[in-house]
């Protein structure tokens, strides 16, 4: 007999893991639902032209769990959980794949709510809004978030004056390298941000045109993709693929901070242990990147109480980031243990705690 569910390496006592397959469109598509302990599991839905299910099912699982630790970390009402769609984004989209897709998620009955991810774009996210209501990330309406680019710009860009404080015991940038990989959505705004607070920028992106427009207007120093590794800088800041962060490149890292958008920038855990025994301070990425997701939190917030999107709560949330990111540095600094796994720790000790008030409740019914 063939592994089942239960012994994929990345299986994390989910709640519950939904394969949904529609023959006419051809949707084939798994949800996995972390938990639900904080909240209505959210998490975006990725189309991507995997090679086998299994590899399809291995993605959803880790990311799910992913997204049950960054909301957690943001503080908010939101569990964890995300959607994977097999298929080529570039030749396979159809409006009715998407409605398909909807009406998958909505059989769900709200313990999951999609929102854009890699292959997905918010128009098709619109498609699915017309079949359900348990979609978010739209750009239009009284509750639509829109783009969260610039709100996950601002968290990391907060996130790097916090370590210029503690590293370089300065409040600007000023006389800083930073070499940013990177400068797609995120990263164009990281660019200004960073620019203007003082930042030399070298940067690099695959995107040649992009990368010429940003670098003029930042005064940044261009290099090819693969040598941003060893630029003599102060801050690594990596906003484009994870798992930058491996055994290739850490030795030619002359960085002191690595403080990026980038999911997943890690290739594997102990890459953070080793970061902090040579004394690089790591920003984890899930908690200086959350801020996206807290924007699209407020689109939910206004969705369930039948408000509008209220950007003062999106800054209180940030600042909260912000907060928990210096509790991070403190108690990595007390505990002499990488930042990564306190991250996780306080992460895990809140979504523990939803989960034991929720039982409690429900023994007290």
């Amino acid at each position: 007999m063939g592994k089942t569910l239960f012994d994929s390496p990345s299986f994390a006592n989910h709640e519950g893991v939904h394969a949904f397959t529609d023959e006419k469109t051809g949707l084939k598509a798994i949800v996995a639902v972390h938990s639900t302990a904080r909240g209505p599991a959210c998490g975006g839905t990725r189309m991507w032209n995997y090679a086998s299910a299994e590899e399809a099912l291995e993605d959803v699982l880790r990311l799910s769990k992913g997204m049950s630790y960054k909301n957690a970390i943001a503080d908010l009402e939101m569990g964890g959980g995300k959607s994977v769609i097999i298929g080529d984004s570039k030749t396979q989209k159809t409006p009715e794949l998407f409605h398909a897709f909807g009406r998958a998620v909505d059989t769900l009955g709200g313990i999951y709510y999609a929102a854009e991810d890699v292959g997905v774009s918010v128009s098709d996210i619109a498609e699915a809004r017309k079949v359900t209501p348990y979609v978010l990330g739209l750009s239009d309406g009284p509750e639509a978030s829109g783009d969260p680019s610039p709100v996950t710009a601002e968290g990391v860009f907060r996130s790097t004056l916090v370590v210029a404080r503690r590293l370089w015991k300065q409040d600007d940038l000023t006389g800083l390298t930073v070499a940013l990989q990177g400068i797609g959505h995120v990263g164009g705004y990281l660019a200004d941000k960073l620019h203007a607070a003082g930042a030399k920028l070298v940067m690099t992106d695959v995107n040649t045109a992009l990368l010429a427009e940003v670098a003029a207007r930042t005064n940044a120093e261009i290099v090819a993709p693969d040598a941003i590794y060893d630029v003599k800088a102060d801050i690594y800041a990596p906003c484009a693929l994870g798992a930058t962060l491996n055994p290739q490149t850490l030795d030619r890292l002359t960085v002191k901070a690595v403080v990026g958008a980038a999911n997943n920038q890690l290739a594997t855990p102990d890459i953070g242990d080793i970061l902090f025994q040579r004394g690089v301070l790591y920003a984890p990425d899930y908690v200086v990147n959350g801020g996206g997701i807290i924007n699209v939190a407020a689109e939910m917030n206004a969705r369930l109480s039948g408000g509008a999107y209220d950007p003062a709560w999106v800054e209180a949330k940030l600042a909260r980031l912000i907060e928990t990111f210096e509790e991070i540095l403190d108690r990595s600094a007390a505990e002499g243990r990488s930042t990564h796994l306190i991250a996780d720790a306080i992460a895990e000790a809140r979504i523990q705690a939803a989960a034991d008030a929720k039982a409690e409740l429900q023994r007290a019914a």
